[in-house]
This record gives structure tokens, C-alpha cells and sequence, in this order.
């Protein structure tokens, strides 16, 4: 699916350590326009500051703050991008990792930054959220989009693709924990072994 916005997720190395089933990657794999930068510092990242630097992009932030612009509430006016392309940077980990990249790259901060609305919690199940307005970064990718559109910046053809993708990865999770638990079961409880062999 390709969206005229570029999103880039700023990647923490313990999720970039996962080669698989993390919702950043997942992501990425169903939006044409994006990529995944790991690290922790960015304010020196080459990839970074060429999309920050390039006149033809309006780099912006997607992350919370006082001064952030909240998309649902119309913050953020179409003429801003002045014909610019709109790049969205997310930073892609835990609360707390996320907590490190931004204190580590200080630069990020001084973007300006966008805030969404979550029109409902978190559909997670395999994972608890810290709080209710926290999602996961596919979650967020898919709000981000459809604020997008609801604000004419963007379209967003296939609204179901990503929500369809997570709730993909997560059955396949709990399908192989399931197994992984049977399989356990049955090599502990599994049919007795006689103490002598058969004369």
C-alpha cells in the first residue's frame, strides 16, 4: 500500500534485535512509502538529517507533548506543507526506549510534533499497554493515517490492511504459544515410561 506521506520508524536496537513479528517491521512490509532506521542516537544519523535537510520534505515527529499538534482536532492546516513532502518520523519502542532515544536526540524534540487521538484502546492482547491511550506502532502508523486523510494531507486506500496484519501476527503468537504449551505438557506428563524392560 503507498501513501504520499514517508513514514520512518526510528528503530530502538532490542526491537531491531527481533527479526520477526514486531509491529514496526510489520509495518513497513505493508506500506510502500517507509523504512526503519535503527539506533538510539539520530541526531548524527546521515539517513536522518538528509530527510530533515531536504527542502522538499516537511520532517515532523509523531510523538506526545504540550506543544504537539493534535491531528483529530484539525492542528495541523494543509497550506503548512506548502507543497512539501510530509515525512513522519516514529520512534519505534518500549515507553521507556522510546523515553532514551528522545533524551539521546535531542534534535527529534525540536521537530515539530504531531499528537493523535486514539478513537480506542489498544487492541494488543498479548501485551499490556501501559496506558490507554498508548498503541502499538502499527496501531499508531494506522491512526496517523487516517487523521491524514481526514485532513485532506493524505489518502489512505486500504484502511483494514494494517489492523488486519496485527491481528494476523498476534493469532499466530498465542497459536504457537499454544503449541509450545502442549508440547511442554505432554513431555512432562506424557505416557509412563515401565521401570524394568519387558522380560
Amino acid at each position: 500500500m503507498a501513501t504520499r506521506t514517508r513514514i520512518v520508524l526510528l528503530m530502538h536496537p532490542k526491537e531491531h534485535r527481533h527479526q520477526k513479528c514486531t509491529t514496526g517491521r510489520l509495518t513497513c512490509l505493508n506500506l510502500a512509502n517507509s523504512e526503519i532506521i535503527p539506533g538510539v542516537r539520530f541526531d548524527d544519523n546521515a539517513r536522518v538529517r538528509a530527510l530533515v535537510d531536504d527542502p522538499g520534505n516537511l520532517a515532523v515527529l509523531l510523538y506526545p507533548g504540550k506543544d504537539a499538534l493534535r491531528l483529530g482536532s484539525g492542528g495541523f492546516p494543509g497550506p503548512a506543507l506548502a507543497g512539501r513532502r510530509l515525512v513522519v518520523f516514529l520512534i519505534d519502542a518500549t515507553w521507556h526506549g522510546a523515553r532514551s532515544i528522545a533524551r539521546q536526540s535531542p534534535s527529534l524534540l525540536r521537530l515539530p510534533r504531531l499528537m493523535i487521538e486514539p478513537r480506542a484502546p489498544s487492541r494488543f492482547t498479548i501485551k499490556r499497554q501501559p496506558a490507554p491511550w498508548c498503541l502499538s506502532t502499527i496501531e499508531a502508523t494506522h491512526e496517523l493515517l487516517l487523521a491524514l486523510e481526514a485532513a485532506g494531507l493524505d489518502t489512505y486506500p486500504d484502511k483494514e490492511r494494517l489492523l488486519a496484519a496485527f491481528d494476523a501476527m498476534q493469532d499466530f503468537q498465542l497459536r504457537q504459544t499454544a503449541r509450545a504449551a502442549v508440547r511442554t505438557t505432554h513431555h512432562v506428563r506424557g505416557p509412563r515410561e515401565p521401570l524394568d524392560p519387558p522380560v
